[in-house]
């Protein structure tokens, strides 16, 4: 059976519901405060764990509380973390999340997230084989980012990479990579404003998120398959759920346009409850 290995950041998310966001020097009362486990390596771990059996996570966390509760977390979900690495003497990464109308604004602090470096993940990569699926994203130094990616296009390992957060990413890296799973901003970043010329550029790898309008690729023309609309209680990890997912669709060897569709659906399922994974689906409820 292929493996889903997802390279990246876990974290704690510190989340704050308010009806008003304040003003410079400004205090206002919030309406609810919770934790849940984040970062965007292990919400894509949990949301493909939720649907397919092979998921392991590389990654680090402080030897703190917050370290044991994502790990448990990540265990009770099914990831394998035997390749997780504990940093002594440091914290775990930390998200503060503000929700607001149905949106949200995010502050990410790395801490142990920094220590996913290449000289510690390269040679976890070792066991894996061709044909597996490594999940990146951008919470981890940019660094590893590279160094996997190079690691996989020599060693027949398949890559997908979600540029998230932004920052600049060379071309000759895009090139590498099996898939590429920006949103309408990062795209808009990517590719200086010219989405489409991104789209027409890279067929059947890029693939642009638009939110519940669904998702963007080309293949001889742009298609968009089309977003599942919910009531929207919180939109955080719906990204992660839609990258989780089309790894294992994909894995699956589903079709391109089938692979994009079961990512959606599963991505809207997550935005019914509150925090990253609270709400990620199992797969009895796609199916």
């Amino acid at each position: 059976m292929k493996k889903i290995i997802v390279i990246g950041s876990a974290s704690i998310d510190l989340v704050v519901q308010t009806n008003k966001i304040p003003d410079t020097g400004e205090t206002v009362l919030g309406e609810a405060f919770f934790t849940t486990p984040g970062g965007k390596g292990a919400n894509q771990a949990v949301a493909a764990a939720r649907l397919y059996d092979e998921v392991y996570m590389i990654g680090a966390v402080g030897d703190d509380v917050y370290g044991r509760e994502i790990l448990d977390n990540l265990i009770k979900n099914g990831v394998d973390v035997s390749h997780m690495d504990v940093i002594q003497n440091e914290v775990s990464g930390t998200a503060h999340i503000t929700l607001f109308e149905e949106d949200n604004r995010i502050i990410v602090v790395p801490s142990a997230n920094q220590h996913v470096l290449p000289e510690t993940v390269l040679p976890k990569l070792e066991e894996f084989t061709s044909g597996d699926i490594i999940l990146l994203q951008q919470e981890i130094p940019a660094k590893t980012v590279e160094a996997v990616i190079n690691f996989a296009s020599e060693n027949g390992l398949k890559v997908m990479l979600n540029p998230a957060p932004y920052r600049k990413i060379n071309v000759d890296l895009v090139d590498k990579v099996d898939w590429l799973t920006p949103n309408e901003t990062e795209s808009a970043l990517l590719f200086e404003g010219k989405i489409d010329k991104g789209l027409i550029s890279y067929p059947n790898k890029l693939i642009v998120t638009q939110g519940a309008k669904g998702a963007t690729y080309y293949d001889n023309k742009l298609i968009l398959v089309p977003g599942i609309e919910r009531k929207v209680v919180d939109t955080t990890g719906a990204g992660d759920t839609f990258n989780g997912a089309l790894a294992v669709g994909l894995i699956e060897n589903r079709n391109f346009k089938d692979a994009i569709l079961f990512a959606n659906k599963a991505a809207s399922f997550s935005v019914t409850g509150l925090g990253a994974q609270g709400a990620m689906p199992y797969r009895s409820q796609i199916e």
